[in-house]
């Protein structure tokens, strides 16, 4: 894949900046707020540049945490109250009624 545009990487890290805490959006929510259908290319944003953003906020369209970073991401849930719901495998994914559209 290739690099995303400057101006395409400010507007999601915008969006993201935007979320409330408590709340996310799912990578295709980011990129509809911003007039595109390039979640994927949300994905690569926030993985190249989103570390010092609220990246926890943004998750996959199934409610579940970045891969590689759920327990981090936890930590940060539980700190924000953000909804989750919880399998019997004790796996978790966030409860999309706590999505957000700006």
């Amino acid at each position: 894949m290739r690099e995303p545009a400057p101006d395409f990487i400010s507007q999601v890290l915008e969006v993201v900046a935007s979320i409330p805490e408590g709340r996310v959006m799912a990578y295709g929510d980011v990129a509809a707020a911003i007039g595109s259908r390039a979640a994927r290319a949300v994905g690569t944003v926030m993985s190249h540049y989103g570390s010092d953003s609220p990246w926890w906020r943004v998750v996959r369209a199934s409610g579940h945490p970045p891969i590689d970073h759920e327990t981090r991401a936890l930590q940060y849930y539980r700190a924000e109250g953000t909804p989750l719901k919880w399998s019997r495998d004790g796996g978790y994914r966030v409860d999309l009624a706590a999505r957000w559209r700006p």
